[in-house]
């Protein structure tokens, strides 16, 4: 390979890590020498598997006609529509392509080198990535019980240079959410100079009298707070790429400042508007979760292992030997992660499927552990 490129880039850009997806379907296919992706399932990016609101589909379909035009740049429908669904006003409410995007925003506009970022260490690694790629300190906090979220513990994390602290909650990869109460307490305590994230891409699926409120900490008016939320788990629209940031417009204002034009496209956003009164799928969705994870953790442990409760639409697993048995299970048709690239090489997560899927990944499963026995 030349190395055309890499001496003339700036040396911390050359020396970044990617972010790592789960293997996409086609891939896996090919590497097994099948012709299509028949039979094989994926259970590795937490997708929903019902997979998008039938009236977003439709919305998709009428759209069509209209993709040679730019989208609207500033969302004003999609923005409105969820402005309502909060009870803020359109202006706290930013568009992106999905959270991933929120979260370069907001260290382009608060982070340089010098700052710092704190978060939990079992937490999403693209946390760990956007401080790289600024030049910034990554202030990875343990978690209390290895597996949740320990807030005082990034309270005292904080110092002269943090300027950003993200809370996942729920978590991921771990599935595990801290309370309302813990959050509440958490807020009065960071300090005013310091812009607080809470990442609740997967919030939406929790059961509604368990969910957390932070848009009440954006309203209140007397922290720097921004809340993350998307479209592509609760709604089934990961493919589409669409996440939405809220804040105080003054924050809002500063997102749109580093953000590019068109940066959410006229489709995401027709089928985004719809699947927001799409109730019943949502429902829908929280049920299957519901008798899935249930049906999926006892499986689990009758193989022998220790899986975590779980909030989301996936469960975390500890195993030592966990690039071999997401090698294994690969060749029993279904794919899941494990978290080398999170830094937890003794772990795998698994997605939460139909009753069918998850059939098929609990033999898989017991099929693998024999093999690597």
């Amino acid at each position: 390979m030349s190395n055309l490129f890499q001496s003339i880039a700036r040396p911390f850009i050359a020396s970044q890590r990617p972010y790592q997806p789960g293997r996409p379907l086609e891939e896996v296919a090919r590497q097994l020498g099948k012709a299509d992706i028949a039979g094989i399932i994926k259970l590795a990016s937490n997708e929903n598997a019902l997979g998008p609101s039938p009236k977003a589909q439709e919305a998709m379909k009428a759209a069509i006609p209209r993709m040679h035009l730019y989208p609207d740049g500033g969302s004003f429908y999609l923005r409105r529509a969820i402005a309502a669904k909060y009870g803020i006003s359109p202006e706290m409410v930013m568009l992106g392509c999905g959270c991933n995007e929120h979260a370069v925003l907001l260290a382009h506009a608060f982070l340089a080198k010098g700052t710092n970022l704190v978060f939990s260490e079992r937490s999403f690694v693209v946390y760990q990535l956007v401080a790289e790629l600024y030049e910034c300190t990554a202030k990875r906090v343990p978690m209390a019980d290895g597996v949740t979220t320990d807030l005082d513990g990034i309270l005292a994390a904080i110092d002269g240079n943090t300027r950003i602290v993200v809370v996942g909650n729920p978590n991921n990869p771990t599935g595990t959410m801290v309370s309302q109460e813990a959050v509440d307490a958490f807020v009065e305590k960071v300090p005013a100079n310091v812009v607080t994230v809470f990442d609740e891409a997967y919030m939406e699926l929790v059961e509604p009298e368990e969910q957390v409120d932070t848009v009440k900490h954006v309203l209140a008016g007397k922290k720097p707070v921004v809340v993350l939320r998307t479209f592509s788990k609760a709604y089934g629209l990961a493919g589409l790429r669409c996440g939405y940031a809220i804040a105080q417009p003054d924050g809002i204002d500063l997102l749109n400042k580093v953000r590019q034009p068109f940066n959410v496209n006229a489709m995401a956003q027709a089928a985004c508007i719809a699947a927001l009164d799409d109730q019943e799928h949502l429902a829908k969705t929280r049920a299957m979760l519901r008798e899935g994870a249930a049906f999926l953790l006892d499986g689990i442990r009758k193989l022998g292992l220790a899986p975590q409760p779980t909030k989301t639409n996936f469960i975390f697993v500890p195993f030592k030997r966990a690039k071999e048995l997401a090698a294994a299970m690969e060749r029993h048709d279904v794919i899941i992660r494990p978290l080398a690239g999170f830094g937890l090489p003794e772990h795998v997560r698994i997605g939460i499927g139909t009753p069918a899927e998850n059939r098929q990944c609990l033999a898989a499963l017991a099929a693998s552990l024999a093999e690597l026995g």
